[in-house]
C-alpha cells in the first residue's frame, strides 16, 4: 500500500488522514502479513519493527537539532541506508514485503528534516495501532 506524507508538497499540507487512517491500516495489514496459518506472528515481529523506529527518531533527532547541512550529508546517506537493511531483514524472512514497502515508501518521501519529522510522527502512529494488530 503506498500512501503519501504530504497532501500538497509544494503547499506543505498534510495529508489529514495519515496519522489515523492510514498509519491503522498499514499496522492491521503488516500485522496480518506477519501471522501464519494458525494466527502466529511469524514475521514482523515487535523487535524488527521496533528496530526500524528507533533508527528513524534517532536520526530524526539528528536532523532537528542540526542544520540542513547536516540533513543532507549525514541524515539522508543513513536514512537511506535503512532501504538496505530493510530488504536484509527481508531476505532472512524477518519482515514481510508490505514492511519493506512501507518503510521504502516512507524514505524515499523525505528530502528535508521536515519531511523526516512528519515522517517519524507517522511512525509513531503506526506503533500505537501496530500494539494493536500486531503480535500480541
Amino acid at each position: 500500500m503506498n500512501y503519501k506524507l504530504w497532501k500538497d508538497v509544494r503547499r506543505r499540507e498534510l495529508d489529514p488522514l495519515l496519522f489515523s487512517k492510514t498509519a491503522r491500516e498499514l499496522a492491521e495489514k503488516i500485522g496480518k502479513d506477519g501471522k501464519d496459518k494458525k494466527n502466529k506472528q511469524v514475521k514482523n515481529k515487535n523487535s524488527q519493527v521496533r528496530r526500524y523506529f528507533d533508527e528513524v527518531v534517532r536520526l530524526n533527532t539528528i536532523a532537528q537539532e542540526g542544520d540542513e547541512e547536516d540533513m543532507k550529508f549525514r541524515v539522508l546517506p543513513q536514512l537511506h541506508m535503512l532501504i538496505s537493511k530493510v530488504a536484509y531483514a527481508k531476505g532472512r524472512n524477518l519482515i514481510t514485503p508490505s514492511f519493506e514497502e512501507m518503510i521504502k515508501a516512507g524514505i524515499e518521501q523525505v528530502k528535508d528534516s521536515e519531511d523526516l519529522q512528519v515522517f517519524t510522527n507517522f511512525l509513531e502512529s503506526f506503533m500505537g495501532f501496530y500494539k494493536v494488530y500486531g503480535p500480541k
